[in-house]
């Protein structure tokens, strides 16, 4: 039975050892992902918002960015810039363009408010990840005050908006929106 025991402890060490190993293995690429502005997405690994093709989602005000580690893109966010805080894509669509053409106007950066319409990761961590380096993004701006989705009515998007921080701020026909709050 003494035999036994030390065997036991030496096999419960080795395997905290190698799951300890095994996460930071899981985790490990986060440390090297940077935020990085596309010009293009697949817009069919969009599980949010397929429908809307690149043209869209980088025209007058819109961005698209994404978390790339090791040349390959993990997960991706896209952005509209406007002034009021959209209830349809339609209105997003208005209201970025709208944004985008006063600020050309005037010579100044694009609207106060980053609208995120959606996101997906491919990888562990990454829709985490790609929202914390965004919210670090604006907080940087100048012109920048808020951070607003527009999200789809699904038990996912307020699980995901609530865990990461967010706020909801209002309940839309077929959206809702939640604010990160920006110090």
């Amino acid at each position: 039975m003494k035999t036994f025991k030390p065997r036991i402890k030496a096999r419960l060490r080795k395997n905290r050892q190698i799951l300890n190993k095994n996460i930071d293995n899981f985790f490990g690429w986060i440390k090297g992902a940077k935020l990085v502005e596309l010009k293009e997405c697949n817009t069919e690994e969009d599980p949010v918002r397929p429908e809307l093709d690149n043209k869209f989602r980088t025209g007058y005000g819109r961005k698209i960015y994404g978390v790339e580690y090791q040349g390959e893109i993990h997960a991706v966010m896209c952005f509209a810039y406007t002034n009021k805080i959209p209830k349809s894509v339609e209105e997003l669509e208005k209201l970025s363009t709208d944004a985008f053409l006063q600020t050309a106007m005037r010579d100044q950066a694009g609207g106060q408010i980053a609208i995120a319409y959606t996101v997906w990761s491919k990888k562990k961590g990454g829709g985490k990840l790609i929202v914390k380096e965004v919210f670090k993004k604006i907080k940087k701006s100048n012109h920048l005050n808020r951070l607003v989705t527009l999200s789809p009515l699904t038990e996912m998007a307020t699980k995901f908006h609530t865990r990461n921080g967010a706020k909801l701020v209002q309940i839309n026909e077929t959206t809702q929106n939640f604010e990160y709050k920006v110090l």
